[in-house]
């Protein structure tokens, strides 16, 4: 009999193309984890645990849960956020889960008792975890959650010195951009999309999220005039970055990461935790939104794209699922 191993999939049902993104990557390296004789399933964080899917990790050799910010602190992102849908009653029905280069939803206080109940019951204790920073490390620790590493977010795992060689070093004719309709600042953003029109010859806006072409609309109309938008699909995304001519600067963390993956160079927006924890820790290419007005200096010069990740930490990781 095929053996299973379950997927915790933030694609299923998501409105942000940045979750297919990260399940792709994800999808990847459990592939190459686990080869003949096993079959990867998928089941959702964003809806209720149903029989279905209880009955499936049951079977499971092992149930990975792979997202961005889908831990947190407070016990309400659990019925209201985009996050890991459980109910207090699935403590005593899931076990064992394993966390894959996961972080923690914005920065908060330290977790809950109902949080820390149901982290320290559902996650396995034998297995060492994956988190994308240390600031997520260090929130697991604090509810007594030790057996974890920091191994970056698996979407980084394939960018290689080898790989970051191969993306330019100097500024694109064309840019691609993104905006963040949960993060928004329209005072910056006005001014980061005005940047761009003044520094390339096209400017292309990629809709990743469900809502973000209602707020870009919203800004002022002589700024996003000329602004060609592509439609949210990853697909489509993938077409525009086979043009060598252009690069991505914008907020939309994962929407940089997949250009770099396709060997273009990126600049992205800081806009929240995700993207400065992994500036901190990996040298992610980031400039802070509050810094926006130094936005065309760092464009115009030269720079290395070069992800300082621990890949020896990482295939360290992947060995204790080595099986015979």
């Amino acid at each position: 009999m095929t053996k299973l191993i379950t997927i915790w999939d933030t694609s299923v049902g998501t409105l942000n193309v940045g979750d297919e993104i990260i399940n792709e990557a994800v999808k990847k390296e459990l592939s190459d984890i686990y080869q003949d004789g096993y079959q990867l399933v998928s089941t959702t964080t964003h809806d209720i645990i149903g029989r279905r899917s209880r009955l499936i990790i049951k079977r499971s050799e092992a149930s990975f849960v792979a997202g961005t910010n889908i831990l947190s602190s407070k016990y309400k992102h659990f019925r209201t956020s985009n996050g890991w849908n459980l109910r207090y009653r699935d403590a005593f029905l899931v076990r064992d889960v394993i966390l894959l280069g996961v972080g923690w939803e914005n920065y908060q206080s330290k977790p809950s008792f109902t949080n820390r109940f149901m982290y320290q019951h559902i996650l396995n204790k034998n297995i060492i975890h994956s988190v994308r920073d240390n600031h997520t490390k260090k929130m697991l620790e604090s509810i007594g959650i030790s057996n974890v590493v920091n191994t970056g977010c698996p979407t980084l795992w394939r960018l290689s010195p080898e790989h970051c060689q191969t993306i330019p070093h100097h500024k694109a004719k064309k840019v691609i951009t993104t905006v963040t309709d949960y993060r928004k600042d329209k005072v910056a953003d006005e001014k980061m999309l005005k940047t761009l029109k003044d520094n390339y010859e096209e400017v292309y806006l990629w809709l990743q999220g469900s809502y973000d072409e209602d707020y870009f609309d919203q800004l002022d109309s002589d700024v996003i005039k000329g602004i060609k938008k592509i439609p949210g699909s990853l697909q489509r995304y993938n077409e525009v970055l086979e043009d060598p001519d252009i690069e991505f600067v914008g907020t939309r963390l994962h929407a940089g990461i997949r250009a770099m993956q396709k060997g273009r160079r990126a600049v992205i927006i800081g806009v929240d935790n995700r993207s400065i924890e992994m500036k901190k820790d990996w040298d992610l290419p980031v400039l802070e939104r509050e810094n926006i007005d130094y936005l065309a200096e760092y464009i115009n010069q030269d720079f290395e794209t070069k992800i300082n990740l621990d890949f020896e930490l990482i295939e360290q990781w992947k060995a204790q699922f080595k099986h015979e």
